[in-house]
């Protein structure tokens, strides 16, 4: 009798463990949603922004209109894959999207009037602004999904993350060129 309370003792403990690992996988897999739909929602933000931005510049007839183009076809390739949240190609066309802003502000530079048109200014502002948020958003979206695949690769909740298929989740990484600082200089000359 004592041996089968020690052991329904013993399956209870191991039960309430279980059922503890597999909560924690949940919390830290809905924390790598989370932090998606934050980086998700400043994207969006910034795909609004983006064309009226645009057409402040198209009023400009001189401004050049090879800039806008790039900056119009990194835009739809950051929403096409923000839409499919495929994340590698998140990260390209992220990379391309920021060097097409670059770009912009900095052909910008060459025309004074614009510089000083109140509302690219306030639409500069707010882009710079989503940018810095965007780029804080992936930080934590790669910490939520490093925790998340520590967590399903250690044991014992590596066996309740395989018996209830919990996947590893990618990073949101950029290469080195994606990274690098626009060159302003070549810009101009």
């Amino acid at each position: 009798m004592n041996i089968s309370l020690i052991l329904l003792g013993a399956l209870i403990v191991i039960l309430i463990y279980g059922i503890s690992l597999y909560n924690n996988l949940v919390q830290v897999k809905h924390a790598v949603s989370k932090a998606w739909a934050n980086i998700d929602v400043l994207l969006k933000q910034r795909h609004d922004e983006l064309p009226k931005l645009i057409e402040v510049c198209k009023q400009y007839k001189q401004f050049e209109q090879s800039t806008l183009q790039k900056v119009i076809e990194a835009r739809s390739q950051v929403q096409s894959a923000r839409e499919n949240q495929n994340i590698p190609a998140l990260g390209q066309a992220e990379g391309a999207l920021r060097a097409s802003i670059g770009s912009l502000f900095a052909v910008a530079e060459a025309y004074p009037e614009l510089k000083t048109n109140e509302q690219f200014m306030q639409l500069q502002t707010r882009i710079t602004g989503l940018e810095n948020g965007i780029a804080d958003r992936r930080e934590f979206y790669n910490d939520a999904v490093n925790i998340n695949n520590v967590a399903i690769e250690q044991f014992p909740a590596a066996l309740v993350a395989g018996m209830f298929n919990f996947p590893a989740k990618p990073l949101l990484e950029f290469s080195a060129a994606e990274k690098a600082d626009v060159d302003v200089k070549s810009l101009f000359g």
